[in-house]
């Protein structure tokens, strides 16, 4: 996590947070000044945009097939091909590490540890995936979590809710080092409890930390701690959609014939280029495998002296080549969770459904704040959040874009589709079954295709599936450099390759 940490100070500490500046322009539509005491205080930030944070590299959005466009050998026949756009975002370059996530469950024990020992208990990975009843695999149940030498392994054995609550945990110790890196916080390692940095609680007014110099208010000419509005900090860290993760796997950016046109000159089957697992261009690599999975029955990683992908189960997170946007191990490694409900019909029944064909995504859950009776939060809860309740659904309502609070099952398992799941008797599709994509250590390739999908009940964990984390962008789909709308370009990394 150290490597992690100076890149965060590297990346927010020196870039882009100048949304304080502000601008000294006038009101097009009634000449006031704006950021002017004398006028009232109107703000207008001379804002240069959003920042990337720690581990996280853009993902230019556009069009693509979703879907399995190539042979379906499994005949599950769950991932019908349809057009569909992906909006800008960020993606994690790797897989949460055991070191990252290990950094997490210290935090919780620093924090809750000694009043809420169950919240400790309820992130930590379940370490008892490894065993198998015909296999010798109990030292990885002692060591693949906490010993040094898997540090930079990705962490398994970690379910869906887990996985979406060392997300939340990210967003706040990111915003926190931000306020901190700015001056406005000081670091405060001794939060107990519910007076733990909380975003959405800070701009509340109900968390002030350590204030060592809140923001001008132009305003009253006094002081203010940063509100949203102020774009200072970042958007939450979160899963990607299952149309994101696959969408990134795919990398076509890399397959354009040109920067002046919109071709994509081949279709891909892996995440890089070609029809073979295999690194095919004229140098010292050629021949290489290019992601960790298994090739056989019994085959692993190869024969001794000759390893194919010098992996028996995980490998680094940073192993092998990364794609065209710059992600590692979006093939093989281990499989990874993503944000989506599973519904085998989704594909097929919404390839005409227009309204549906800009950030495909099943899963929405809305929710509201709880407010008391003048409108402001309730007091936030033990844990330091605030508090959120499920909108209710509401067939009479005048609104025309929903009705239900809880859309998991939208024609696929609702009364408008006249499908039914019924877990357990019919099927064993629920309302916990998440997506999981791409391939792991312990696949074949065919699962390496980016359009592949299973699915798993999100309190469930498997030695072969992991995570990693997205962003929303928010602002211009074409990052903070290409304002003027040029072609996007991927900044080109250090790789470090498996193979010598």
């Amino acid at each position: 996590m150290k490597k992690l940490l100076k890149l965060s100070v590297l990346i927010l500490g020196a870039s882009i947070f100048f949304a304080s500046c502000k601008s000294s322009e006038k009101s097009d539509v009634t000449g006031w000044n704006f950021n002017d005491t004398k006028w009232g205080g109107f703000e207008k930030l001379d804002y240069e945009g959003q920042a990337t944070g720690p581990n996280l590299v853009l993902i230019q959005g556009g069009t693509f097939t979703m879907g399995q466009v190539e042979e379906n050998v499994t005949f599950d026949w769950n991932n019908a091909a349809r057009r569909v756009t992906v909006s800008s975002f960020y993606m994690d370059e790797t897989e949460i590490s055991n070191n990252n996530y290990n950094e997490y469950l210290y935090w919780i024990r620093r924090v809750f540890g000694e009043s809420y020992p169950e919240v400790l208990l309820n992130a930590t990975p379940d370490t008892l995936v490894w065993r198998d009843e015909l296999s010798y695999n109990e030292p990885f149940v002692e060591t693949y979590l906490r010993h040094p030498a898997y540090d930079d392994y990705p962490v398994v054995g970690v379910n869906w809710q887990q996985a979406k609550d060392f997300a939340a945990w990210r967003s706040e110790r990111v915003n926190e080092m931000i306020l901190v890196e700015r001056g406005i916080l000081n670091m405060n390692t001794e939060q107990k409890d519910e007076d733990n940095f909380n975003t959405k609680s800070y701009y509340a007014g109900q968390y002030q930390g350590d204030v060592r110099k809140n923001l001008k208010d132009i305003q009253t000419g006094g002081e203010r701690p940063v509100k949203a509005t102020d774009g200072i900090l970042l958007p939450e860290y979160r899963l990607p959609t299952e149309a994101e993760w696959e969408y990134a796997a795919l990398a076509l950016i890399g397959q354009q014939a040109s920067s002046k046109d919109e071709r994509i000159t081949d279709r891909r089957i892996y995440p890089w280029s070609g029809k073979t697992v295999r690194f095919q261009k004229r140098n010292r690599y050629q021949g290489a495998i290019l992601a960790n999975f298994r090739r056989g029955a019994g085959d692993y990683m190869g024969m001794a002296g000759k390893l194919n992908d010098q992996a028996h189960i995980t490998a680094d997170v940073r192993s092998f080549i990364p794609n065209d946007y710059g992600l590692y191990n979006m093939g093989g490694n281990v499989s990874e969770w993503v944000e989506d409900i599973y519904r085998p019909m989704t594909s097929e029944d919404l390839r005409d459904v227009d309204s549906h064909d800009l950030n495909s995504f099943r899963g929405n859950r809305y929710k509201t704040l709880q407010v008391d009776e003048d409108g402001k939060p309730v007091e936030k809860d033990s844990l330091g959040r605030l508090r959120y309740i499920d909108v209710e659904d509401d067939e009479s309502a005048t609104r025309d874009n929903y009705k239900r609070g809880q859309v998991h099952n939208y024609l696929d398992g609702d009364k408008e589709s006249e499908v039914f799941y019924e877990y357990g008797v019919t099927t064993l599709i629920s309302d916990k079954s998440r997506v999981v994509k791409g391939g792991s250590w312990a696949d074949r390739a065919f699962w390496m295709s980016p359009g592949t999908r299973r699915f798993m009940e999100e309190d469930k964990s498997s030695r072969t599936v992991g995570f990693r984390c997205a962003m929303t962008r928010t602002g211009g789909p074409t990052g903070n450099e290409d304002s003027a709308g040029n072609k996007f370009k991927v900044k080109s990394k250090k790789v470090k390759r498996r193979y010598k």
